[in-house]
């Protein structure tokens, strides 16, 4: 990896490090305040997360009015609060949390900085709806394009191909490959390793498919083209959903959900779909020659938007 990349790579794990972090601390913070605002433990989850947000702006404008206009943090001692946070305990906890989002604001505008540095932004990801610097940062430092002759290589690198078995790639043991590496004792050994970039699979899928959704546009409507299919396939299809959820039974898979089983597959499919547009404008941007997908190059086959992976 050239230097620029490497720097990239380290800036975005980072970014992603804090970001956790922010999070992990925004939950202990949000859950010392629910039993004071009335909040259940039994409430759903996107109840909660909504909730957990208002607590988040309600507590960020109450501290603010706390500590504005004061030199110095306060002081145990002299510290009065206002009812919601009453005790210095909740006010350093509410420090703590705004200055771990403080930095990981600052580090994230650090990034956009960096990520403008990059022919692929400028030419291409600045374009695509739904991609920010910080997605954009993911894929330049984690993708090796000299190394992806096709769009196929990106889709394995991700974690979004197909497995021996004709299931897609996952962590199952079945999906595991023995890899060699140095042991502790400096000794090389081997063990059952995944064939793909955990972290790359997390954003792509995790994080972007939703903002695709969420931003519109061309990869929205091919989410919505292919899930439309799927809901009128013969084995995926609505009219299946009562016998699949049966087999699911069976099977002991108890969280199965033939809805959310075709919303994954669609997810899938779209972020197929941009890794073999992405393929080819960062290929010419570092002057390759075109490369066909593997259905076309090797089977013969035409690619048309919404035909089944």
């Amino acid at each position: 990896m050239d230097g620029n990349r490497a720097n990239l790579k380290t800036m975005v794990r980072g970014a992603y490090d804090l970001q956790k972090i922010r999070i992990q601390v925004g939950n202990r913070l949000t859950a010392n305040f629910r039993a004071k605002l009335g909040l259940q433990p039994s409430d759903k989850e996107s109840e909660l997360e909504e909730k957990e947000q208002h607590i988040l702006d309600m507590l960020r404008a109450r501290y603010k009015l706390l500590t504005d206009g004061v030199a110095t943090f306060p002081r145990k001692t002299t510290f009065k609060g206002d009812g919601v946070i009453s005790d210095y305990t909740d006010l350093c906890l509410c420090a703590e949390y705004f200055e771990i989002e403080r930095v990981e604001k600052d580090h994230f505008k650090r990034l956009e900085k960096e990520v403008g540095e990059f022919a692929l932004w400028t030419m291409f990801l600045e374009g695509v709806r739904g991609i920010g610097p910080a997605m954009a940062g993911v894929i330049i430092s984690e993708i090796d394009i000299h190394l992806s002759k096709y769009p196929s290589s990106l889709w394995k690198y991700a974690g979004l191909d197909v497995a021996e078995d004709g299931a897609g790639r996952s962590r199952r043991k079945e999906h595991l490959v023995e890899r060699e590496y140095i042991n502790k004792d400096g000794k090389p050994s081997t063990r059952q390793s995944i064939t793909y970039n955990q972290f790359l699979k997390t954003k792509m899928v995790g994080v972007l498919g939703g903002s695709f959704l969420k931003a519109g546009g061309k990869y929205a409507d091919i989410y919505h083209a292919y899930k439309h299919r799927l809901e009128c396939h013969a084995k995926y299809g609505l009219e299946n959903d009562k016998h699949r959820m049966a087999e699911a039974k069976k099977a002991g898979w108890t969280r199965f959900s033939p809805k959310l089983h075709r919303h994954n597959m669609a997810i899938r499919y779209m972020i197929k779909m941009f890794l073999i547009d992405l393929h080819a404008a960062w290929r010419a941007i570092e002057g390759y020659p075109p490369t066909p997908v593997y259905a076309e190059a090797k089977l013969g086959l035409k690619h048309e938007q919404g035909q089944a992976a």
